[in-house]
């Protein structure tokens, strides 16, 4: 070989390696065009690709000009956005085979969301990094979706109309939408009214003019035609309303057993006609039923009544309500309790009042006439069911009755008095509590009970017991329980004239209202023997309790607990029958990671300056040299000699070290030959201690074919080994030395034998 020839030899190899050849003149990388499928009988060049998940096969052509690329080059199609924009470009396929060929055909797949009128293409090469010009504009869509439309009103509601058809009245619209599809919102429509395409392209279309309308899934104007989206047809159809009201009655207030006629205004159109009386519908939907007798003979005439009409191509309409009031109507008011207890030699008065005009008044006791009972008040001294009846004796409406609600007076047997807790109780949690009468039943002889607690209730004497004898001063129908020192069984004794009933019990058992608190001396476990004390300033001297770790029982003995694991710490203590906890406490394990760095466990500089190490993490620092000097208590240390140096770290009462090695960063370069003779001078490839010994750097070489023979990390100064064989007496070797992506060396070495 010539040494011109091996020259330029040698510069395309490096270039393959290093992806740069600075001598030679670029390429020129050519727009891409549409070219056949090879797999699909004739040609195929295609104009306008329509994808979907049974067919998604397309090829490009590109072309390029010398000299060539990089051996490391790869050739990336790249598709722009809908509207030609590259500045997101999507990679639809890389292709590192082809540095040599100046002619090949990238075959690619449309990705899922493409939809667009405007897609362009271009070609970028990676070694050395070009791009080609763009495509022309293409039409490119994939059908993900291929079925039929179904549209609905009301925003898509999926109710289609029978026969399709809607009406719509006095200016009304409608929301048309597709309710069978999945992300409507990323697709775009084509929207038609009676075969007119609309220019509307959302998932919706707001409709209140006459006609068919239908949508379908834009595809483009190529797509389209091969998808088979078109939807059902809504036929809209428009109307007005005709006015419809009730006609003026005779009259609207009517006393028991009137009728009155209402009628439409609108008749003789053979329209459908539904009468609702308070919006409840009265009649089934009759045609030409115009009118409505309303009878007040009927029990709850009264009310708002409403007509509406319906028919083919008529709008329906609800008319204006005709209020009918009854005439003859008035109130009746109970003026004593529902349920009255009558004892032994007692009188008992019952009264009503009323709106009624001129009223006449006649009183029952259980169902038959008392007797001369002809006023608005009655005296009695018999139990019983009671009412009284109420008759207009003049106004519009004469002879009109109306019956009272009832009272049940009973004359008891016996009393029952019932105790409950005033608001939600639990034992034991509860650091106060309420307890009151909530019933007062009167017992008859047959033991049925009647409620007479309104009747009764501030009739009773009462006296509160607790665990059976009497609570002084309490003697109201409640007790208000505040301290640890009431807990007990309660009960009310009850005293009225003769009774003298007892309440059912019960239990009252709270909870002091003290609050118990544990501390400790830290919060961090720092290994098996050491020791956090874990303590609370309550007198636990003559207390029962149970410390808890992990709500496990641990200790029922140790009035400070000391520990020496992890985990969550609690304290039980019982007062009066009920357990007090304290506070949770939680005593982490140690993580020596927290402990960080800005720098590797490796530092390395310029021999005459000096580096900075900061630390974080701790809550204490020392940082130390081989004899144990203190160089800084603070989290930061300035280093200007080589050696090693020791950090000490504190999170709480935990000590964490850290090794450094510090060295002075070795001035030669990266020598470029070396001699594997065997005398032990120069034989083995030494780089400068910035670059070796190090896990994040990598050395990597390569023979003159560009072979990687050599890739390594945390490079010992160990290449070439001893039983390495060199075929030539001068051999070039190719190196590149990386940390992470970035190259931080590169060149020659010369080995010479």
């Amino acid at each position: 070989m010539k040494p011109n020839q091996f020259y330029i030899y040698i510069l395309v190899v490096m270039a393959s390696i290093f992806g740069k050849i600075d001598a030679l003149s670029a390429q020129t990388l050519n727009k891409p065009e549409p070219a056949d499928n090879p797999n699909i009988a004739g040609v195929n060049i295609w104009t306008a690709a329509c994808a979907s998940a049974s067919f998604n096969e397309y090829f490009v052509n590109f072309t390029w000009s010398p000299p060539l690329v990089n051996g490391a080059n790869s050739f990336i199609l790249e598709l722009s956005d809908a509207n030609g924009d590259f500045s997101a470009p999507v990679t639809l396929t890389t292709d590192n085979t082809q540095n040599t060929n100046f002619d090949f055909d990238f075959q690619f797949a449309l990705p899922a969301d493409t939809r667009g009128e405007n897609y362009k293409f271009r070609v970028r090469s990676t070694s050395p990094a070009s791009t080609s010009p763009e495509s022309d504009a293409f039409s490119m869509y994939y059908i993900d979706y291929d079925s039929p439309l179904l549209i609905s009103p009301n925003d898509g509601d999926g109710n289609i109309p029978s026969g399709g058809n809607i009406l719509l009245c006095d200016g009304e619209s409608t929301i048309l939408a597709p309710h069978n599809i999945s992300n409507a919102n990323t697709y775009q429509y084509n929207w038609y009214r009676s075969s007119t395409l609309l220019s509307e392209k959302g998932p919706s279309l707001t409709v209140s003019t006459a006609g068919m309308y239908y949508v379908e899934v834009d595809y483009g104007t190529t797509c389209s035609v091969s998808a088979n989206t078109q939807s059902n047809t809504i036929n809209i159809t428009v109307g007005t309303s005709m006015g419809l009201v009730i006609n003026p009655p005779t009259k609207t207030a009517l006393c028991s057993g009137e009728t009155e006629n209402l009628a439409a205004n609108i008749t003789g159109l053979g329209l459908t006609y539904t009468w609702y009386k308070d919006g409840v519908a009265i009649t089934a939907p009759t045609v030409d039923e115009d009118t409505y007798i309303v009878d007040a003979s009927i029990v709850g005439f009264e009310g708002d009544y409403t007509v509406e009409i319906d028919g083919v191509g008529t709008c329906p309409e609800l008319s204006a309500a005709i209020t009918i009031t009854n005439a003859g109507d008035f109130s009746i008011t109970r003026n004593n309790p529902a349920n009255i207890v009558i004892l032994p030699s007692q009188t008992k008065t019952l009264s009503v009042s009323t709106t009624a005009s001129s009223p006449l008044y006649q009183w029952y006791r259980n169902g038959v006439i008392v007797s001369g009972a002809t006023t608005d008040t009655l005296n009695t001294t018999q139990d019983g069911v009671y009412y009284v009846s109420v008759t207009l004796s003049g106004g519009a409406c004469v002879s009109t009755t109306i019956n009272s609600d009832t009272t049940t007076i009973v004359s008891p047997a016996s009393f029952e008095i019932i105790l409950d807790y005033a608001t939600s109780y639990t034992a034991c949690l509860n650091t106060s509590i309420v307890l009151e009468v909530t019933t007062i039943n009167a017992v008859a002889s047959d033991a049925t009970k009647t409620d007479v607690t309104t009747d009764l209730l501030t009739s009773f004497s009462y006296q509160w017991t607790k665990d059976g004898s009497n609570v002084s001063g309490e003697t109201s129908n409640t007790i208000s329980l505040t301290n640890v020192s009431e807990n007990g069984s309660y009960a009310l004794e009850g005293t009225l004239t003769s009774y003298s009933p007892t309440s059912n019990a019960l239990p009252v058992q709270l909870l002091v209202n003290e609050t118990l608190t544990i501390t400790s001396d830290g919060t961090v476990s720092c290994n098996s023997s050491d020791t956090i004390a874990i303590s609370t300033t309550t007198d636990l001297s003559t207390a029962t309790y149970e410390w808890f770790q992990d709500n496990v029982t641990i200790s029922t003995t140790d009035e400070t607990l000391n520990i020496n694991s992890p985990g969550v710490y609690r304290l039980v203590v019982m007062r009066n029958g009920c357990p007090l906890a304290s506070n949770e406490l939680t005593i982490s394990p140690l993580d020596e990671s927290l402990i960080t760095l800005d720098t590797t466990d490796r530092v390395v500089f310029p021999e005459g300056s000096s580096k900075t190490v900061r630390a974080s993490g701790g809550t204490a620092y020392a940082w130390f040299d081989i004899n144990n000097n203190l160089l800084s208590s603070t989290d930061a240390v300035t280093f200007t000699d080589e050696g090693s140096y020791i950090l000490i770290a504190n999170i709480g009462n935990c000590e964490i070290s850290r090794t450094l090695t510090v060295a002075y960063l070795e001035t030669f370069k990266v020598p470029n030959v070396i001699t594997v003779n065997g005398d032990g001078i120069n034989d083995l490839w030494i780089l400068p201690n910035s670059y070796s010994n190090d896990e994040n750097i990598n050395v990597i070489i390569y023979n003159k074919k560009g072979e990687e023979i050599f890739n390594e990390s945390n490079y010992q100064n160990n290449w070439p080994a001893s039983s390495t064989a060199f075929a030539n007496q001068n051999e070039v070797f190719f190196y590149r030395i990386m940390k992470a992506n970035e190259s931080l060396k590169q060149g020659t070495v010369t080995i010479i034998r």
